[in-house]
């Protein structure tokens, strides 16, 4: 598993003089993550970093903000690390195996996306989804379309995708825990089950 470079441990008034907008940002996608939308919150953000509210308010003017910011920087990092990490496969189906070999071994941004769901009548957070909701159907197709579908068929297909990751994310919270094997056959049977021949 990879992880961020820890910043070496220092005192908190020395770490707050470096904190950045998008360390805030980055804390307030983990806070989403573990406890919802509703979480994020200037102080408990604040505690959690180490910091003063001051530290907040010199690269935020209120917590609406920060959390554009955070949503901004999911879709930004999202699009990068999933799409940008497939641009130079050349074969469509490949690139659509990677694909869901990607989606299925990350946690965090599931975890994130779930979230989002749940708050979607949140004014910042509606129109983020339904920008990513629209490039993932729209990559989805289009990969459909390159390895040999009808663009019917192929939209269809990105649709059905689509439908079986969020309700996969619905149910995971309601169902027994999948073992590693389970999960591994389940996502086998998903690339086998939606990847043309």
């Amino acid at each position: 598993m990879t992880t961020t470079p820890a910043v070496p441990p220092t005192p908190a008034p020395a770490r707050s003089a470096r904190l950045s907008a998008a360390d805030w940002a980055q804390t307030a996608l983990d806070v989403i993550a573990e406890q919802g939308v509703a979480a994020v919150a200037v102080e408990p953000l604040a505690r959690r970093l180490g910091v003063t509210k001051g530290s907040f308010y010199w690269h935020f003017p209120s917590r609406d903000a920060l959390l554009q910011a955070a949503l901004e920087r999911w879709e930004e990092v999202e699009q990068e690390q999933v799409f940008g990490s497939l641009e130079e496969v050349p074969d469509p189906r490949e690139r659509l195996r990677m694909l869901f070999q990607l989606v299925g071994h990350e946690t965090k941004p599931h975890a994130i996306y779930s979230e989002l769901l749940k708050a979607l009548d949140h004014p910042a957070v509606g129109p983020v989804i339904q920008r990513v909701s629209q490039r993932r159907l729209e990559y989805l197709t289009a990969s459909f379309r390159q390895a040999g579908l009808g663009r019917n068929e192929a939209q269809n297909r990105a649709r059905l995708t689509y439908a079986a990751y969020v309700g996969f994310l619905q149910l995971r919270p309601h169902q027994p825990k999948m073992t590693h094997e389970e999960f591994e056959e389940y996502l086998e049977h998903v690339i086998n089950t939606l990847i043309p021949v």
